[in-house]
């Protein structure tokens, strides 16, 4: 789901709630997954990932 949102550039905010969800359900974030929140992070900060309407 985040590498979708990266190569889309688009994020809507029901995805991005539901990858938060998911990365944090087992009470650990992986050092993968940390990874990919933080470069999905960096791109909607830097407007490389735009949130959509659904």
């Amino acid at each position: 789901m985040i590498e979708k949102a990266i190569e889309d550039h688009k994020i809507t905010r029901d995805e991005y709630d539901k990858i938060i969800h998911i990365a944090t359900e087992d009470g650990h974030i992986d050092r993968h997954e940390q990874a990919l929140l933080s470069e999905l992070q960096q791109m909607i900060e830097d407007k490389m990932v735009k949130f959509v309407m659904k």
